[in-house]
Formats: structure tokens, sequence, C-alpha cells
């Protein structure tokens, strides 16, 4: 796969939420799927490449752990530092060893400080062409909206947050309609969930940012939707819970993820 493929297949930078295994789990996978020399047409590794062996022994010298530091007791220290992003940011300004790529998986990032994160936003706005950064985290809450709007937020696993049954219902119906390009059958959406209320709209949001991740992870079929359609739609739904969090009106959200979903079909 050519970087240009591989590009087009994978965003820079990815949040990777859920229960710290499962979160980690799906984040390593992910980078190997960067990585890997022989990916699947969806972009999944094939498990079998030097590259997928080396990320799987914790081996491969372009897949970079960062985490919190030790205190001279040994004991994770409360935070992530700034000085400690600094640091990556250097290494990110050199080529990878080995792969097209490196990535950077950051460890239990809403650990980050205020600091650490505008720090690392700086090199989130301006990425270099060959790195990708992974931020594992138990939420997203504790990230500044800043970092969260330059990253697309996956979910490895249920929590808290879990969509209802209403909003998986509605969210499958509209993914399925939009893998379809079902041009006036999503207008048609749009008119009969208009008067749905903002909460409700905010459960369609996240089941269907649930489902998307759960097609980008391998974890269910992805309704015929290429890889970097996959990834426009996750972006089209963060733009659509921002605008809800801000009272946009739900005709209005609806009304854009028609006519985003329509012009690029």
């Amino acid at each position: 796969m050519g970087e240009m493929d591989r590009q087009a297949r994978f965003s820079h930078a990815y949040i990777v939420t859920g229960p710290p295994e499962a979160a980690m789990a799906a984040a390593i996978r992910l980078a190997q799927g960067m990585i890997c020399e022989h990916p699947g047409a969806d972009g999944s590794p094939d498990g079998t490449c030097r590259h997928c062996r080396k990320a799987l022994d914790g081996a491969h010298p372009d897949l970079i752990f960062l985490s919190r530091q030790t205190d001279d007791k040994g004991k994770p220290r409360r935070e992530i530092y700034v000085d400690q992003i600094r640091e990556m940011a250097a290494s990110a300004a050199i080529l990878p060893n080995e792969a097209e790529r490196k990535v950077y998986i950051i460890c239990e990032a809403e650990t980050l400080n205020p600091a650490a994160q505008n720090a690392l936003l700086k090199l989130l706005e301006e990425p270099p062409a060959f790195d990708a950064f992974l931020l594992v985290a138990s939420g997203t809450a504790p990230l500044l909206e800043t970092v969260r709007s330059r990253c697309v937020t996956l979910s490895a696993g249920e929590g808290e947050d879990a969509p209802s049954a209403a909003g998986r219902e509605r969210a499958e119906h509209w993914l399925d309609l939009a893998g379809a390009r079902a041009r006036v059958s999503l207008l048609s959406f749009a008119n009969e969930h208009g008067e749905c209320s903002n909460a409700e709209m905010l459960e369609f949001v996240r089941a269907s940012r649930r489902l998307l991740s759960d097609a980008l992870c391998g974890r269910i079929p992805d309704r015929k939707l290429p890889r970097a359609e996959l990834l426009r739609l996750t972006r089209l739904m963060d733009r659509a819970e921002e605008y809800l969090r801000f009272n946009v009106g739900v005709k209005h959200v609806l009304g854009m993820l028609s006519a985003e979903t329509i012009t690029e079909n």
C-alpha cells in the first residue's frame, strides 16, 4: 500500500476510549494497520508481516508509547507533563526507522495536564506527514475541546454513555441510508426526525459514532462503506454533536448531516 492510500484510510490522530485493556488493544490494532506491509482493503493489519509481529512484541522502533513518568519511589506521577510532549515533538520530526509511518500511543491521555495538551495541540495542528498519534483514554471529558476537535474519536467498549435502544435504531437506519447513497431517503429521514428533542438527537449522534467506531475497529460489518468514508462520517458526527451542544436546532443539524452526506455521494 502506498503512503497516499494509507493516508486516505487513516486519520493522523485518534482518541480511543473505553476500559483500559480494551482501549489499548484497539489502539495497538489500529497502529498495526498503519504500519502493516500488507493491510486488508479496509486497512486492517494482516498480523503476520514483520511490522505487525514487532508491534505485538512491543519491539517496533516506529511504535512509540508515552505514559506517565515515575517518581524516585517508582510510583507513577499524577500527570503527563509538557516536557514529555516537547520531547515527543522533537522525536516526531525524525523520519521513521522501518515503516512508512511512526505511530505514537499516549497512554492514559486523560492525565495530560493543560500545558501538555496545549503543546500536543500544536503538533496535532501541523503534524509531520509520516506521523500518527493515538490518545488512549478512559473518556474524552478531561481533554481540551481543541484537542478533541483535531482527533477522530473511537470507542473500544460500552460505557456509562452507552446509547439508548432508540438512539441506536435511528443510527443504524441512517448509516444504512448513507451506505446505500440514498439521497431521497436521507432527506426523508431529516424531515421525519426534525421534531426530535436535542437530547434524542444527541443519543442518535452518539450511537452513530459508536457504530462507526465499531466498523473502523473491525467489530461489525462496515455496511459497504470504505474506510475513508467511515472516517469522514465520524468527523461529521463530531461536528453534529458540537452543534447540538451549542443548542443549534435539531432540524438544522439533520439538514447539515443530509447535505454533507449527499454532497460527498
